[in-house]
Formats: structure tokens, sequence, C-alpha cells
């Protein structure tokens, strides 16, 4: 099968075309012939050993010191289900799915445990729309939902809303009842008021830290907004999210534990099936949908990790493999 890979950690340039044998689907597991996948800023990430603020060393520790363990990227997939191991029962040959397996979806053929974050794809969406799904959106639903908490009613302020998870935390963060203002650039702001915002900032006109707002909770997608500067735009017993963090992340944590103040939280979020399925409720109600910036083919994979690197796309950089 064709996949795109690389042997070490660096530029664009390093993923390069191959020939890899056909994966067979072991028990439990089921054998997708993919038709979309994407690249986000997490492929990004591991391709140019670029891990944030300090953790360079767990990160080359987690996913190889030297070289990378796993050279075929991609984590969101879409495709048809072609073969199924022993013990599966969800899923048959034929079956329309998508989802995401944190590896291996900038290739032709994906195996994963039927058990992991693959759903269905309703008739509803195209290959593409679902590819466009799981990635920005069970990150803005687990941090939303799960770590801050989220209300109805509260004021929410999301800066970088107009990247792969802002877009999804803006829809979803409304559909929790929440009051949302998003943060972009002159280019997204209609964008953003069509999703959902109540209130748009423009960075390059206007500073936060004289935006005059008192806020529940921030959520910081992609590290635009240091903590040191958000608390001050944070009620007293605000919450500051910030899913892009380091080692000074970390020690800011642990400090606030004692002190009175605004709260910053760190996590990761599991991809989980039922998630996705939770996902998808939204999708089917009208809450959610999904944002496609730019397509690329397969082998043109470079330009598509170069258009993410940039941070200035709107929506999720699709591959079309089949």
């Amino acid at each position: 099968m064709r996949a795109m890979i690389y042997r070490h950690y660096g530029p664009a340039e390093n993923v390069q075309p191959a020939e890899r044998p056909k994966p067979s689907p072991r028990r439990g597991e089921v054998l997708v012939k993919l038709t979309t996948s994407s690249v986000t800023t997490a492929d990004w990430r591991l391709r140019a050993s670029a891990f944030p603020g300090g953790l360079w060393l767990l990160g080359r520790l987690m996913f190889g010191l030297f070289r990378p363990r796993q050279q075929v990227l991609g984590g969101e997939f879409a495709g048809r289900v072609e073969a199924c191991g022993e013990g599966v029962s969800d899923f048959a040959p034929g079956d329309r799915v998508f989802g995401f397996s944190g590896h291996g979806a900038h290739a032709e053929y994906l195996t994963i445990k039927a058990t992991n974050c693959i759903v269905k794809t309703p008739e509803t969406l195209s290959d593409e729309e679902a590819a466009a799904l799981p990635f920005g959106g069970l990150a803005a639903l687990v941090f939303l939902r799960d770590f801050a908490k989220v209300h109805p009613g509260e004021e929410v302020l999301i800066p970088g809303a107009s990247g792969g998870v802002g877009l999804y935390a803006v829809q979803i963060a409304k559909a929790l009842g929440a009051k949302v203002t998003a943060v972009g650039s002159t280019g997204s702001l209609a964008q953003l008021r069509h999703l959902g915002a109540d209130r748009v900032i423009d960075y390059t006109q206007q500073n936060l830290s004289a935006a005059g707002r008192d806020y529940d909770v921030i959520l910081d997608p992609a590290g635009f907004l240091p903590f040191t500067k958000g608390r001050s735009l944070l009620k007293p017993d605000g919450r500051f999210v910030a899913l892009n963090f380091g080692c000074a992340e970390f020690g800011q944590m642990i400090a606030n534990k004692f002190r009175q103040g605004p709260r910053l939280i760190i996590g990761v979020n599991e991809d989980k099936q039922e998630d996705l399925h939770t996902l998808l409720r939204m999708v089917r109600d009208g809450q959610v949908r999904p944002v496609i910036g730019h397509r690329f083919d397969l082998a043109d994979i470079q330009s598509a990790y170069r258009l993410v690197e940039s941070r200035r796309r709107n929506g999720a950089v699709l591959l079309r493999i089949a």
C-alpha cells in the first residue's frame, strides 16, 4: 500500500511516499480502506519534534528518542471497512466509518481496534465532513465539558478561535449554553459569527487586555494567551484551560493551589468512542457542523504540513487518499 512516512524528525520535506505491506486485522480489529485523512497540529508537532515548553525530552522518550517509532502519522480518518478480525460484531465489511487513530492514517489502509475511537459514518455526512470532525471536535468537547465544566449562561473567551480546535470550541461552548467571545484575525470574524459567537474580537485591531470583560472560562487551544495575562480577564473564581502547555504551566498550576484567584487547568483528552457518538449527536441536532479549510492530495502532504505550521488555516486541512 502507499503511505507517507518520515524516518527522521525535521521539516515537511522529511515526509516521503513509500510502499508498505497492506495490514491485516487481528482479533478485535477492523481494516479500513481510507478515502480521507488530515494533517493536524499534533501531526506537525510529532513530525518536527516541536514539543512545547520544555517538554522536548519527555516527548522524545514517548515517541522515539533518536528517530520516530511510528513512521506513519495521521490521526483523523474516514473510509470504508474492508475486513474484520475475529470477535468484531459492531462493524461489517462495507460499513462507512470514521474516527481518530492517533497515527497511521496517512496511508491507504489502517487497522484499528473496533472498541477504539471509530464509529459508523451517518448518511448525512460525506467522508470529508466526517474526517474533519474528530481532532478539533473531541478536544473542544472534552476540555469544555469535562475540564472547564462550562455551565449555561457562563461567559467563555476563546483566543485562537479560528484554528482546528477553536472553530469547534465556539460551537460546542454555545451548545453547552455559554455566551461566547471568539478571538481571531480580521478575515475569520465573519466565519466565527456564523458559527455562533456572540462577540468577536479582531486581535490585529484590539488588545485583549483592554477588552473590559470578566469571563468565567478562557479556553486557549493553541497557546496564544499566557495564563499570566489571561488571569486578569477572569472572574475571581474563573477557570483558564490550556490545551497547549509546558513546564511553565505545570509550575503555575501547582502555585495556584496555594493562592486564591482564577485557576489554571491543564490536561490531556482521551479519544473515546462514546465522545465521538456525543459529537455526532450534536451534529445531528444542528449544534455542530464540520469545518473544512483546505484540501490536498496525499502526494502533496508537504504543502498541507506547511499550511498547518503557518498557523493561518481556517478549518481542517484534509488529505484526499482515494
